[in-house]
């Protein structure tokens, strides 16, 4: 969808918006369109019982004395409540309302707006809301009806001078999550290991820089327990590095993002139950995060040090799987005995952890997986969990949560936890008892966080698919961590 700014709506008849705030106040576009039919804003607002709450709609199709095809009033809220998340809400709003509608194009009407924000702030939002919530991924679908395919092809913003440079930097970050719903979304004959990093390639294009490890170069580091995952699929392991070194400073410290790519969890030899293992093709969302997090802070040239490592497996039950009650060797030189093949994602994470504190000697390292389903128990799909060692980095992390619409919420570490993933022949086990595992899957991980480093855990098992359509997404894939983490860095690392 191509959004635009333009000085006056198109000649063409098409849809028309206008905003009316609480009691019924009339914006001055809402008042030249409810002038130009004659009152039908007014008796239509009264008629649908508008309350101008944020987002509440009216409706008038033809309406008489105007040009358009449909009229819309749409609610602002209260004007000193209108922040970032309002305006967004509001143009996702109206995307998801004539998506489909068998319209082209629609224009929104902000002459003499007032709201909490800067008015080419707003726009800037109100854009950005309507493009993350027109994505669709329709691509293998081939007998849609004519009515059920998205038709809207423009969005235009009138009234507002000074939102494009805004818009600009939003359009990247959105750019990145776009990346991450492509990557979730696409099968796992497409995304496997191989093809996620050819499918990152062209971030080089933006200044990223790319790193590759394959199978052999992981096996000389010693990375035993990444590759035990991987050993039962024919699709060959890779670890990717991406580098956005936006400072001008090549001795600038990096922040480290580190993303779990499983492409596919059968759950190996403890294998799952069939129903839902389709969806199993998402269990690579951390990478997918990771690596649209790299999109938007190159694409929008962030004065940043930023490195996202993925380590990319399937895990797959052939004859060469690891079994239950193996043993296998970590990077750092930590034995770890396999109580169960499914808890893959933990294996993946502490190699991949390791090499990147080895690599880039990080002082702050953030991973995200889709690790557990326990984290779903605790917290639904409205929360992601977060584990870390450091208060500081906790606030961060949850400040730029709130700030973005992406919430985490903290849970506990500690050292009682830590003890029952201790092993009775090895140095850890990858699996704890039933309560708790998120908990303890995270403890797994702080046994690979070196010492002074900063380290935060994001289980993000219940935030990266949703059955239902969300207010900046349809259902499907949501692309959650990327603005997260764009909006982390944006706050604490970026040069100023």
């Amino acid at each position: 969808m191509i959004i635009g700014f333009p000085a006056q709506a198109d000649s063409t008849p098409h849809i028309h918006v206008v905003l009316a705030g609480p009691e019924r106040v009339l914006t001055p576009g809402a008042a030249a369109a409810d002038a130009a039919t004659g009152g039908q804003v007014v008796r239509a607002m009264a008629t649908g019982r508008f309350d101008g709450e944020a987002s509440a709609m009216v409706e008038i199709l033809a309406p008489a004395g105007m040009a358009a095809t449909r009229l819309l009033i749409i609610g602002t809220g209260a004007a000193d409540k209108g922040n970032a998340a309002v305006w967004e809400k509001l143009g996702a709003a109206i995307a998801a309302r004539f998506l489909t509608c068998g319209e082209t194009r629609v224009t929104v009407d902000l002459n003499g707006v007032v709201t909490g924000l800067p008015l080419a702030g707003a726009a800037a939002h109100m854009a950005h809301g309507a493009a993350l919530r027109s994505y669709r991924f329709d691509k293998y679908r081939t007998t849609m009806k004519p009515k059920a395919k998205p038709s809207l092809t423009h969005f235009d913003i009138i009234g507002v001078t000074g939102a494009e440079a805004l818009h600009a930097e939003l359009a990247a970050i959105a750019g990145g999550v776009v990346r991450t719903r492509n990557l979730v979304s696409e099968p796992a004959n497409i995304i496997y290991p191989e093809s996620f990093v050819d499918s990152a390639r062209d971030l080089a294009d933006l200044g990223v820089e790319i790193t590759v490890l394959g199978e052999a170069e992981m096996k000389a580091l010693g990375m035993g327990a990444l590759l035990g995952v991987a050993q039962g699929s024919v699709r060959p392991p890779r670890l990717m590095a991406m580098r956005w070194n936006g400072t001008g400073d090549a001795n600038a410290k990096p922040v480290v993002l580190v993303g779990k790519g499983v492409t596919f969890d059968t759950g190996g030899i403890s294998i799952k139950p069939a129903a839902g293992m389709e969806d199993m093709k998402w269990d690579m969302g951390g990478a997918g995060a990771v690596t649209g997090a790299l999109h938007a802070l190159a694409a929008r040239k962030a004065k940043a040090h930023v490195i996202g490592v993925v380590g990319l497996v399937e895990n797959m039950p052939d004859g060469n799987a690891q079994r239950p009650g193996d043993v296998v060797t970590t990077m750092n030189g930590q034995t770890v005995e396999v109580i169960n093949t499914d808890a893959e994602g933990r294996l993946v994470l502490c190699d991949a952890i390791w090499w990147a504190q080895e690599q880039y000697n990080p002082e702050v390292v953030v991973d995200l997986a889709t690790l557990t389903g326990a984290i779903i128990v605790s917290l639904g799909h409205e929360y992601a969990g977060m584990f870390t060692n450091d208060d500081g980095l906790a606030g961060q992390l949850e400040l730029a949560g709130q700030s973005c619409g992406e919430p985490l919420w903290r849970m506990p570490i500690g050292e009682a936890y830590d003890k029952l993933i201790d092993s009775a022949i090895a140095d850890i086990k990858n699996v704890g008892p039933r309560e708790g595992g998120s908990i303890t899957a995270a403890q797994f991980i702080k046994r690979f966080i070196k010492p002074g480093v900063k380290w935060a855990h994001l289980d993000i098992a219940g935030t990266v698919w949703s059955a239902k359509a969300g207010t900046l997404h349809d259902k499907g894939a949501t692309g959650f961590g990327v603005r997260l983490l764009d909006r982390f860095i944006a706050q604490n690392f970026e040069v100023k």
